[in-house]
């Protein structure tokens, strides 16, 4: 017979996912409510306006794809392109490639550019580039969690809009834990995380576009009708979006006073994404980021004062992820093991070529919190100690417990 389900609990310090507020976990114990129930439907309509707040918008659509961050990408991506649209990619860390692939996939001409990874770019450098090769969408990472980097977006999306490009934004690890301003940085369309900086469980991607983004939805949704012209009807089949499941132009009538059954609503997971954001928005945009900022300095001041080196550079640097270089010699997994297994701590390694060179440490949402800092800190010195690290022992806690006590 199998057990009943009883999970370890860990102290979680990755990028994501994170440690869920227990205010969400009760949340998702709600009883369920059909999906076009007023009741529930007022909660809908409650979630869109928390979403518009979070990423500091006035666009009439925002709500959450059912399903991971990346499906949200996918939705808004899959919804935009058409095939032979140029779309233009600035690569600096792992999920700039997801961008190309999801893009490629539904049939665009993709043209990048790279930079180092633990470096972003010079805004210039990425305004130039779009002049130069003239795309339709720029799509962007605000926050890289596989480098730790932060890329300013401002400057970028004010030179998209002055040159009719639209700006689509992968900001998962950003919203809710540091400043996304959908319509001052002029973004068409972002993307955000629920398993981030929201601390709650992965399975909604909430989103937001513009009707920049709405004029071209509801083109081609007259074509999925059959509402087009019909002379040029049969040319323009190959504009169709080529996904149901993540069809904007579908999921915008599911989220209006249409109420398209479009899908089944996910109840729960609504329930939590809901109470997550009114935390959010209970705490204040402005405070929640200020204690993000908070605690990645006590906690960068103890990795330095361990003898520790942050990786990447430093003015371009994530606050809600902190990017260390393993020590030579160091076997950085069987450091993150015993952290695990003797700790009850989780942290990240990295991808492609930061793998086995870099460890990660999240400190996001409800994981964003002086006990956990100082856990993970503690911990990592003995470890490090244990594995014969060269460190300096008994400085990490108390430079971190300075910085507490400083803003005390």
């Amino acid at each position: 017979m199998y057990k009943e389900l009883n999970a370890t609990l860990r102290t979680i310090m990755t990028p994501g996912p994170v440690e869920v507020d227990p205010r969400v976990l009760r949340a998702m114990c709600t009883p369920i409510l059909g999906q076009f129930d007023p009741a529930f439907t007022t909660l809908m309509n409650e979630t869109m306006e928390m979403i518009r707040r979070v990423f500091q918008t006035e666009n009439q659509w925002a709500f959450p794809i059912d399903g991971t961050s990346r499906a949200g990408i996918e939705a808004v991506l899959a919804s935009l392109i058409e095939p032979g649209d140029l779309v233009f990619v600035p690569i600096y860390g792992r999920f700039g490639h997801l961008l190309v692939e999801i893009a490629q996939r539904y049939g665009a001409k993709v043209a990048t550019i790279e930079t180092e990874w633990g470096s972003v770019f010079e805004p210039q450098v990425v305004i130039d580039e779009i002049k130069r090769v003239k795309p339709k969408i720029v799509a962007m990472v605000h926050g890289e969690t596989s480098t730790g980097c932060m890329q300013p977006l401002k400057e970028i999306g004010a030179a998209c809009r002055a040159q009719d490009v639209l700006f689509v934004v992968d900001a998962v690890a950003t919203l809710g834990g540091t400043e996304v301003k959908v319509d001052e940085w002029k973004i068409d369309a972002a993307i955000g995380g629920a398993q981030k900086c929201l601390s709650v469980p992965s399975g909604m991607a909430p989103i937001t576009f513009n009707a920049r983004v709405e004029k071209i939805l509801l083109q081609r949704k007259k074509i999925e009708r059959g509402l087009a012209d019909p002379a040029t009807y049969d040319a323009e089949q190959d504009r169709l979006i080529r996904t149901n499941y993540f069809d904007l132009s579908q999921l915008m009538d599911y989220w209006s006073p249409v109420r398209l059954n479009h899908h089944t609503e996910a109840t729960s997971m609504l329930y939590a994404l809901r109470e997550g954001l009114r935390l959010v928005l209970e705490e204040g945009l402005e405070e929640r980021f200020a204690r993000h900022k908070l605690h990645e300095a006590a906690l960068t001041a103890g990795i330095k004062a361990m003898g520790l080196n942050l990786y990447g550079d430093s003015a371009a640097k994530l606050p809600v992820v902190t990017a260390i270089s393993i020590p030579d010699g160091i076997d950085g997994e069987a450091v993150r093991a015993m952290l695990l297994n003797d700790f009850e701590i989780e942290i990240a390694s990295s991808f492609g070529p930061l793998k086995g060179k870099i460890w990660r440490i999240g400190s996001m949402g409800y994981s964003c919190r002086q006990k956990n800092i100082l856990h993970v800190l503690s911990a990592l010195e003995a470890v490090l100690y244990r594995h014969h690290a060269k460190i300096s022992l008994g400085d990490a806690v108390q430079a971190a417990l300075d910085v507490y006590h400083k803003k005390n």
